[in-house]
């Protein structure tokens, strides 16, 4: 790692790309107030009076490098096809790590108890919005929030798992993992698209699409219905789709809250 040879540029700007190159090059363990002072040549109270402490110089570093990621998550069509959407969003996920793997592995896997960054918890929203609509379209065959879970759990296994291969010069040996673990996850909260099935014992499962549906569409908010009575149709929604085993909380508001 040199200097930053933008001797020009403001202090900030030069601690800012001096901590982004130093993570990129070795890690969130490069990132030390000697190793950022000595490339960006500047004193490590200077760091501090900017950022507060090296927690907060991170914080800006995920920040910028997540903007584009999160902006273009961000931007995709909200009249679009939701269900294409949520397999977009996957392969940005996978893709945005596997070109920034030092950045994931901060963003994902740095301990900080009670914590995320805030970058990471907008684009969790950015998610939970494509369910809901995904609930609303009648696709989903359990709760919002479960299977918001649920996608992004695996989608950060499966990146995860990528980076290691590809630091190891393995990744062609999981070029299929990424497409294959999409579909299980995705097959197991999606109901199909237009199929009504007519076969004895199917009945509980549509009821349990439809309410879900129901469920998301009332979050927007039910004017003719009492709040006792929106919080009795809530929880018997919730019980209508725990009959074909989704979670009892079809969404990601309890029963009361519908």
């Amino acid at each position: 790692m040199t200097t930053v040879e933008t001797k020009t540029a403001q202090p900030r700007e030069r601690i800012l790309q001096a901590a982004a190159d130093l993570l990129a090059e070795g890690g969130r363990e490069a990132v030390s107030t000697r190793a950022v002072s000595a490339a960006a040549g500047v004193q490590a109270q200077t760091i501090y009076r900017h950022f507060g402490d090296m927690q907060g110089l991170l914080d800006e570093v995920a920040r910028r490098g997540y903007a584009s990621y999160l902006a273009a998550k961000q931007a995709q069509d909200e009249d679009g096809d939701p269900v294409a959407q949520l397999r977009r969003g996957w392969d940005m996920h996978v893709a945005f790590g596997l070109a920034n793997p030092a950045l994931y592995r901060l963003l994902y896997t740095e301990p900080r108890p009670g914590q995320q960054f805030a970058v990471t918890g907008e684009a969790h929203q950015v998610l939970l919005r494509i369910v809901e609509r995904v609930a609303r379209a009648g696709r989903l065959r359990t709760g919002v929030e479960p299977a918001a879970t649920m996608i992004h759990s695996s989608g950060m296994g499966v990146t995860l798992t990528l980076i290691a291969a590809q630091a190891d010069g393995r990744l062609s040996h999981y070029e299929d993992l990424s497409e294959n673990v999409r579909e299980a996850v995705l097959g197991s909260v999606l109901a199909p698209a237009g199929h009504v099935d007519a076969r004895p014992g199917t009945g509980a499962h549509h009821a349990a699409v439809h309410a879900v549906a129901l469920k998301s569409l009332m979050r927007d908010g039910e004017r003719s219905l009492t709040f006792g009575e929106r919080a009795l149709l809530g929880e018997l929604l919730d019980r209508i789709a725990a009959g074909d085993g989704a979670d009892a909380d079809v969404g990601t508001d309890g029963p009361g809250r519908a």
